[in-house]
């Protein structure tokens, strides 16, 4: 394989809300190219990109996949990234690599809040962005509609460069703005370019390339100077202006193609290499040194710098990690160090990837991207480098979860291997977490969305041999009092031997909310020795941790022990803790114990036509709005729901929404079940512990 320069190479990620009609847009780049023979079907499960079991089994992109073409001399390094936000870790992952980021739209359906959310993410990794209206051989597109509505969404300078003139089922005929041509593309993605015939057409060619002319003018103060004296520029000026106005933004270009018909495919590669981003537009990226100081990597530093961007597992392969080389040349046998984890990697064999297509390769150099197989520590968001230039590249900021499920392992002596499984499906996955709550004794999965957490369900059968099944989680409700009460306790135990004696006088108040269990103690005289203390403490903490009413955790409570008796042969530190613990349970009981639950932050942003069904929605939740504004062109509805009412919810926001809505939450506070819950409570949990008890015996 040939080497690239830094400036033939093009690195970009594909983004869109889901079904736009990436992955079909990057087999008909491939398929253009001539990289793949024909272009294969998400239905059949053929395409390039998607070939993960996962994948063929949803019929959507699960994984971001790297692919690789070549175009006018230039390297495409292609980033299939999913529509769907289960998987957006796989499209920052992408961003945080791309020199741009080609966002797709559907024709028929518009911009939707995935189209905003991944326009705000690659305005966050500072990347041009290069607009594509994808299905417009479908019936019912308007295309003049969606770029109207994309110049709301993105900014007046939204330009359309390619314009379609017979958009609907048979669409063929192109308008080329850059070139005032019309293009009559044929079977197969073939171009025939023809002069724009005079009429109202001409003109609106003549207008658009004359805005076109403004955009580039206005990135270049002396090609602005040139425009006032001449009213235009020479068809070279623009064409060597283009790119920085591009970078710029001063322009953002939109094109017109349908991918499964493969037209005006070639037109936006045409245009990808001649002015798409290159490692040069990034010739310097931040960093910091060995001792945390900030500076950059420079691109022509002859050190090698790396960062893993996403590690997987393939079948027959084992841990494949995909990565992009900042600076220098990588070859395989290398000795780098994990500036992460202060480990030193030997590089195994490289590889260029198309899909499942694996092109081993000697080395890759600065700007490129590719993959190595069976490195021992480093994951995901790892740097790489040469010992003698040691650096760490930013890690991507990856949103929180938004959906939660317990895990219940179908066969006893699994135990181990659902541990090495979560723990690296969370090395590999960044937003996937996991944790063992001995709170609610589960194994609590957290994921992006209900798709996320099903795909990790089956990874785990399929990679690990590990049968799970997914359930509602418990939730962790929390026992606390209203009122005042007091107890005077006495523990009297005679055996054939020493006995055991202990009274404990306990009087318990409510606390402040989320504080705790706080214990203090007030004796005076002699009655207790100071040293059982910390017995009866123990006894305390143990009925809390046990809980009272229903077995959940005590909080937000005072204990004061005020006095007791003791006996100076039979009082010892088990007799006070026994004391302690009951003396406290009698207290709880009589002041007036109550049921807490936890309260989550939700933010809704959904399209403002779905805000009354999502506000309808969560008032039957027991949802207390906090407040509507507008959040860009979408709405954004503040609320604080029960975690009991959020189970699945991120389902229910897409089917609300059509699939334009999305979710976050985050934990808020506990605050008092209502009575008639409460009774439900209460109800469940003594039927699941009556459960409990019997397969116990």
């Amino acid at each position: 394989m040939k080497d690239y320069a830094p400036s033939e190479l093009r690195s970009f990620a594909v983004l869109g809300h889901a079904s736009a009609g990436k992955t079909i847009l990057t087999e008909a780049m491939l398929a253009c190219s001539g990289r793949i023979g024909r272009m294969g079907s998400i239905a059949a499960g053929t395409t390039t990109s998607d070939y993960h079991a996962s994948e063929k089994q949803h019929q959507i992109s699960v994984h971001c996949s790297l692919l690789n073409t070549e175009w006018m001399g230039k390297k495409f390094n292609i980033l299939d990234t999913p529509g769907y936000s289960d998987f957006i870790s796989e499209g920052l992952g992408a961003l945080r690599v791309g020199d741009f980021a080609l966002i797709v739209i559907n024709a028929a359906h518009g911009i939707g809040v995935g189209t905003d959310a991944v326009w705000d993410y690659a305005t966050r990794f500072g990347l041009p962005k290069v607009l594509v209206v994808n299905g417009l051989d479908k019936a019912n597109v308007k295309f003049d509609t969606v770029v109207e509505d994309a110049r709301v969404h993105f900014g007046k300078n939204v330009f359309p460069f390619t314009v379609p003139l017979n958009a609907g089922p048979g669409f063929s005929h192109v308008l080329d703005v850059m070139r005032n041509e019309v293009v009559q593309y044929t079977p197969g993605g073939n171009g025939k370019y023809n002069e724009v015939p005079a009429g109202a057409l001409a003109e609106r060619v003549q207008s658009l390339h004359r805005e076109l002319i403004e955009y580039v003018a206005e990135s270049d103060d002396s090609l602005m100077e040139r425009f006032f004296e001449k009213g235009a520029l020479a068809e070279e000026e623009l064409r060597a202006g283009l790119h920085k106005a591009i970078q710029n933004q001063v322009c953002v270009p939109l094109f017109a193609v349908s991918a499964e018909t493969n037209v005006g495919i070639a037109r936006l590669m045409d245009f990808i290499a001649k002015y798409g981003s290159s490692p040069l537009d990034r010739a310097e990226v931040p960093a910091r040194d060995a001792s945390g100081v900030a500076g950059s990597v420079p691109l022509s530093q002859p050190e090698p710098v790396v960062f893993i961007f996403k590690t997987m597992n393939e079948p027959g392969v084992g841990e494949l990690s995909l990565f992009r080389v900042y600076s220098g040349t990588v070859k395989s046998g290398d000795e780098l160090l994990n500036t992460n984890r202060d480990v030193t990697e030997r590089l195994g064999q490289l590889y260029v990837l198309n899909g499942h297509n694996r092109t081993p390769v000697t080395h890759l150099c600065a700007g490129d991207l590719g993959a190595v197989v069976k490195l021992r520590d480093t994951h995901t968001g790892d740097t790489l480098c040469s010992p003698r230039f040691p650096v760490v590249l930013p890690k991507v900021e990856y949103p929180r979860p938004n959906i939660h499920g317990a895990l219940r392992l179908r066969s006893k002596g699994d135990e181990d291997k659902l541990a090495v499984g979560l723990a690296t499906l969370h090395q590999e996955d960044p937003t996937f977490h996991y944790r063992v709550d001995d709170e609610v004794h589960q194994t609590i999965v957290s994921g992006q969305g209900e798709i996320h957490l099903q795909v990790i369900v089956e990874r785990l059968a399929r990679r690990f041999g590990v049968q799970v099944t997914l359930e509602e989680p418990h939730i962790p409700y929390r026992e606390t009092i209203r009122g005042h009460g007091d107890s005077r306790y006495r523990h009297k135990k005679q055996t054939g031997g020493a006995g055991q004696f202990a009274e404990v006088w306990l009087r318990v108040e409510p606390g402040p909310r989320d504080t705790g269990v706080n214990f203090q103690q007030t004796l005076v005289g002699t009655n207790v020795d100071r040293v059982f203390v910390p017995s009866v403490e123990k006894g305390v903490n143990t009925a809390c941790r046990e809980g009272i009413l229903a077995g959940f955790r005590v909080t937000d409570v005072k204990v004061e022990f005020y006095d007791g008796k003791m006996h100076p042969v039979d009082s010892k530190d088990i007799a006070f803790q026994v004391a302690g613990y009951h003396a406290f349970k009698e207290a709880f009981q009589a002041a007036t114990p109550c049921l807490l639950e936890p309260i989550y932050t939700v933010t809704v942003t959904t399209p403002e036509e779905h805000v009354g069904a999502i506000l309808g929605d969560l008032s039957a939740r027991r949802g207390h709005i906090l407040g509507v504004e507008a959040d860009g062109h979408f709405q954004s509805i503040r609320v604080r729901v029960p975690q009991k009412d959020l189970y699945h919810y991120s389902t229910v926001v897409r089917s609300l929404t059509s699939g334009r809505g999305r979710h976050a939450e985050e934990f808020s506070h506990y605050e008092e079940v209502p009575p008639e819950f409460a009774q439900k409570v209460l109800a469940e949990r003594a039927k699941r512990n009556g459960i409990a008890h019997a397969h116990e015996k």
